[in-house]
């Protein structure tokens, strides 16, 4: 029996890769994001592999949340998948100097917003007595590093709200697990420092980042094991990566 999965932040990296990905697994999608031009371009491209559904709103924006899953069609209102994927860093500032528009932004998308989407989708799950739940967090969940304050808290709130999930959706049968990458190049360190693409860039230089078809891949193989089978909680990173501080750049690309 074909399997439909709902993808947050499809729009590119992980998101994307995992759509891309899902679609190789026969998985029928709902991708959402804010940014529908790109949403209809995937569309597109995976629609001869399954059937894809779009869905474009802000995860912060409860309204909108509720009113969009509201809004699935019949054939897309059982969701077996929920990949939490959308989320965001904003600034790289010590606590004393942090922007608290960027910190509204990081707890309403990576906190707020997850949790949101989960609300709208665990009744059914809870009906049906099965679904699969993967929430993407990050290292920064599993430590802190300089200037990483606000985002940090965000991540380790994730990792927090993923075992909570995983506990009080045990009894209706529901596998809950978050996978926690390290440096994946994506567009995640353009928006953290606000288009500045030279600053972004420097980022993954001088090493092997991973890509999100890492974590894609990874993610696909997550949620095609047998159902006895859940895998809680995982790290990945890059080779040349040992935490969040301390990256081997004489691995060169």
């Amino acid at each position: 029996m074909t399997k439909t999965a709902l993808i947050t932040g499809a729009t590119s990296g992980i998101g994307k890769a995992t759509a891309i990905a899902f679609a190789k697994h026969n998985i029928n999608l709902i991708i959402c994001g804010r940014r529908r031009d790109r949403l209809e371009t995937l569309q597109q491209e995976l629609s001869s592999l399954v059937q894809v559904h779009i869905l474009s709103f802000d995860v912060r924006d409860k309204a909108a949340v509720s009113s969009q899953l509201d809004s699935l069609p019949t054939a897309f209102q059982n969701i077996d998948i929920l990949i939490n994927n959308a989320g965001n860093a904003h600034g790289l500032d010590t606590i004393q100097d942090g922007n608290v528009d960027d910190w509204d932004a990081m707890i309403d998308i990576n906190v707020k917003g997850l949790l949101y989407v989960s609300k709208a989708i665990i009744p059914n799950m809870i009906k049906n007595k099965s679904g699969h739940i993967i929430n993407i967090g990050s290292t920064a969940g599993k430590e802190v590093y300089p200037n990483g304050n606000v985002y940090c808290a965000s991540k380790h709130a994730v990792d927090a709200i993923n075992k909570g999930m995983r506990i009080d959706l045990n009894p209706y049968g529901i596998r809950v697990g978050a996978i926690h990458p390290g440096l994946v190049e994506t567009e995640f360190s353009n928006v953290r420092f606000k288009g500045d693409d030279q600053r972004a860039d420097n980022v993954y230089k001088g090493f092997d980042p991973l890509k999100p078809e890492d974590i894609a891949d990874i993610i696909a193989f997550v949620v095609t094991r047998p159902y006895h089978v859940n895998i809680a909680d995982l790290i990945v990173l890059p080779t040349a990566q040992a935490s969040s501080t301390i990256v081997n750049k004489d691995l060169g690309d």
